[in-house]
């Protein structure tokens, strides 16, 4: 019985096979259905399709990733630079990741860490103090992650490669230049008139200090020789100088020790200051010494933070040092741009900035002198600031 199914199957099948074979010989249509009938691919599905070939074609990248690294929101000029730059590299399609430290070196060093384990393609680092930055750098360094220095050379390190800033020398010489044209030393010396006066100068664990104090150096030393600068405290070294992550505080409590010791009349005639927070400190010591704010000394700064400019307008300050962080934020956006599209990087100078293991490429930005006489003109006209934001 079962034999008898078998053949059955088998000859229903033979003439099947030869009913489809004679219908192709008389020329009949094979197609599967009248055009009416086919369902043609949705056109959703085929654009669908066709995206998919050109993703194969063109792969999405990730957008590289940079972190910036900023010593502390204390100042205005750190936060402009920040924000400066974040925006600059966001607009040229990077990812970034800012950060604030509060001038406290561990969590700078914790900031970094992680922006290394979140897999920046890229560092801009404005160290506090980058002595106690060389082991966190070296993980950076071993994950081939570039390492701009920001403002602040990152010392004792081979894992930088490049460092943009001011001119930190030329800032120096500028502060010292305006002291000896504005006080006309070259004419007093000549004449064996003196001043007295007092230095205020940066924090010993930025090297950016040593070049600025070298620079007022080069041009102050001659007239503390001759006589013509008379320091009575007889601190004009570096080392006794410098204060410590640049604090409004501290340059305060040194003026007032100045003061009681050597000026307990108020006959300070220049203070010598590498900061404008150094100079708020000296007004704020003058004040509370109680001394007339129609005698004060002359008062140098540097930042053109918006106070330090209200200060010049009203006469407490001198002068200042503009340093258009806009500017150095663009030149450093380059150097990270031309790091990670694999490009050369600006320089213009490959001398000056040795950290103690290689000589840094650097670019350096220009300095200006401001004072009571263009502040208008190059920082309101400039668009730096407006006027409401400096007076209201």
């Amino acid at each position: 019985m079962k034999n008898k199914t078998r053949i059955c199957i088998l000859l229903a099948f033979v003439l099947l096979l030869l009913s489809a074979c004679a219908g192709t010989a008389q020329g009949t249509d094979s197609t599967p259905a009248a055009e009416d009938e086919w369902n043609a691919p949705d056109e959703d599905y085929l654009a669908k399709l066709s995206q998919q070939d050109q993703e194969k074609e063109n792969p999405q990248t990730e957008p590289k990733r940079v972190g910036v690294a900023m010593p502390t929101k204390t100042s205005e000029r750190w936060i402009n630079d920040g924000m400066n730059m974040k925006a600059k590299l966001e607009t040229l399609g990077y990812e970034v990741d800012l950060q604030y430290a509060d001038d406290d070196i561990e969590l700078q060093v914790s900031q970094i860490e992680s922006m290394i384990r979140n897999g920046v393609n890229c560092l801009v680092i404005a160290s506090i103090d980058s002595t106690q930055l060389t082991e966190v750098l070296s993980q950076a360094r071993d994950k081939g992650i570039a390492v701009i220095a920001y403002d602040r050379l990152l010392m004792d390190t081979d894992a930088v490669s490049y460092y943009a800033t001011f001119d930190n020398k030329a800032v120096g010489t500028l502060i010292g230049r305006y002291i000896e044209d504005k006080m006309e030393l070259k004419s007093a010396s000549e004449k064996g008139q003196s001043y007295t006066i007092e230095f205020f100068m940066g924090s010993p664990d930025d090297n950016n200090a040593v070049f600025l104090y070298n620079g007022i150096m080069e041009v102050m030393k001659p007239y503390l020789k001759d006589g013509t600068l008379v320091c009575r405290s007889g601190l004009t070294e570096f080392e006794d100088t410098c204060i410590l992550r640049w604090s409004e505080d501290t340059a305060e409590e040194t003026c007032i020790r100045l003061l009681n010791e050597y000026y307990p009349g108020g006959d300070l005639d220049i203070a010598c200051s590498a900061f404008d927070g150094f100079a708020y400190g000296i007004l704020k010591a003058w004040q509370k010494k109680g001394f007339s704010m129609d005698k004060l000394p002359m008062i140098t700064g540097q930042d053109a933070e918006k106070p330090a400019i209200k200060n010049i307008a009203e006469g407490k300050m001198d002068m200042t040092i503009y340093k258009d962080t806009r500017v150095l934020a663009s030149k450093c956006v380059t150097m990270v741009q031309a790091l990670l599209e694999n490009g050369e990087p600006e320089i213009n100078d490959t001398t000056q900035y040795h950290n103690n293991v290689l000589t840094v490429p650097s670019y350096l930005c220009e300095p200006v002198v401001i004072d009571r006489s263009n502040y208008e003109e190059i920082l309101i006209g400039g668009g730096y600031y407006t006027k409401e934001q400096l007076f209201q």
